[in-house]
C-alpha cells in the first residue's frame, strides 16, 4: 500500500504534468486544479508553476488540508478571498468535518490573503510571529498587488491578520493525528513555517522546499541560513513524502536536487565570481544553465544571481 502510493506520488512529480503554459485545469472553480488525495487524509490543490495571474486568480501554490476525525487543518489560506472559498467548497464535497484552523505558511500573499474568508467562517487563523509581523507591515502593499492581476477576483479580499501566532513549534495535534507547526529557521521569508506529520513521514514543506519551479530569491531571503536550516532541521525530519509550497508532492531527494542544490550551486558561482573580483553587473549571468528547464527560470535567474551577490558581497 505505502509503496503504491510512494509510486503516485512519484508520477505526481514529474515535470509534464505541471507547466506553466498550461491553461488552468479545473474551469469549474477559481482553484487551477481540484484537490488530489496524496496520502489518506492529506489533500492538495496544486497550483500553477506560473508567476500569479488573473487565469490562475493567483492559484500558483499548493492549498493544502489534513482531514482528522475532530475537524480539517487547512495550509494556506489562499490569495484571495474567492480562492479560500473555492478550496472550503472541495472540501465540502470530501468530508462533513469543519475546518478548525488554517495555518499560514508566511506572510506571502498567496498564503494569508485568504483570511477574510476563514475569519469570517470563525476558524482559528495561525502563523509564526514573523510572518505575523510581516504580513501586518506590508498587507496593503500586497493586497494591492493582487487586486492589479485580479481585477474583479480581488472582491472581498481585505488584510485579515492570524488570530494567533507561536515563536518555534505549535502542536496542532487533533482527532488521533499528530500534526507539528514547525518554524525550523532561516530560509524563504521571514516566518517560514513547514507542517510535519510523523506518523505519516509527509511534510507539508511551505516554501522551505522547490521543485519544477525555480525558487525565488527574495531581499530578505537567507541563502546562507537556508541551507543551515535544511541540513540541521528539514532533512533531518526524514520525510518520505514532500508537499512543496509549489510543485506536486514528491520526495526529498527531488526537493534536495532544486532546492538544496541550487543554492549550493548559485552561491559557489556567485562565490568565484568575488573572489575574481567580478562586479554586480556581471554577476547577473554566472552559470545557472543547469536549470533551465525549470518554470519561471526566465524570470527568476538573473533577479536571484544580483541578490545572492548583494547578500555574499558583505558576509
Amino acid at each position: 500500500m505505502r509503496a503504491a502510493l510512494f509510486l503516485a506520488v512519484g508520477l505526481l512529480s514529474a515535470p509534464v504534468l505541471a507547466d506553466e503554459n498550461i491553461a488552468d485545469q479545473y474551469p469549474g472553480s477559481a482553484l487551477y486544479q481540484k484537490p488530489v488525495e496524496v496520502i489518506p487524509n492529506v489533500w492538495s490543490a496544486i497550483g500553477a508553476t506560473a508567476p500569479p495571474t488573473y487565469e490562475n486568480a493567483g492559484h500558483n501554490n499548493n492549498l493544502s488540508f489534513i482531514i482528522t476525525t475532530k475537524g480539517v487543518v487547512v495550509v494556506n489560506a489562499g490569495a484571495a478571498y474567492v480562492l479560500a472559498e473555492a478550496l472550503h467548497a472541495e472540501i465540502k464535497r470530501i468530508t462533513d468535518q469543519p475546518v478548525v484552523l488554517v495555518i499560514n505558511e508566511n506572510g506571502q500573499g498567496h498564503a494569508m490573503l485568504g483570511n477574510t474568508y476563514w475569519a469570517e467562517q470563525g476558524v482559528k487563523i495561525l502563523a509564526h510571529e514573523d510572518a505575523a509581523a510581516e504580513y501586518e507591515e506590508r498587507g496593503y502593499d500586497t493586497l494591492d498587488r493582487m487586486k492589479g492581476y485580479n481585477r474583479d477576483k480581488s472582491a472581498k479580499t481585505d488584510v485579515t491578520l492570524p488570530t494567533e501566532t507561536f515563536e518555534d513549534s505549535y502542536d496542532a495535534s487533533i482527532g488521533g493525528m499528530t500534526i507539528q507547526v514547525l518554524h525550523l529557521g532561516p530560509a524563504h521569508s521571514p516566518g517560514d513555517i513547514s507542517v510535519w506529520l510523523p506518523d505519516e513521514k509527509l511534510v507539508i514543506a511551505g516554501d522551505m522546499a522547490f521543485h519544477e519551479r525555480l525558487l525565488p530569491i527574495f531581499d530578505d531571503t537567507d541563502t546562507a541560513g537556508w541551507l543551515e536550516t535544511w541540513d540541521e532541521e528539514f532533512e533531518a525530519l526524514g520525510a518520505l513524502y514532500v508537499i512543496p509550497g509549489h510543485g506536486h508532492p514528491t520526495n526529498m531527494a527531488q526537493v534536495r536536487r532544486y532546492t538544496k542544490d541550487y543554492l549550493s550551486h548559485l552561491r559557489g558561482e556567485i562565490a568565484k565570481h568575488i573572489e575574481d573580483g567580478g562586479e554586480l553587473d556581471d554577476a547577473y549571468y554566472v552559470d545557472q544553465s543547469a536549470y533551465k528547464h525549470l518554470h519561471t527560470f526566465n524570470e527568476l535567474a538573473t533577479r536571484n544571481a544580483g541578490r545572492v551577490y548583494e547578500q555574499m558581497e558583505w558576509e
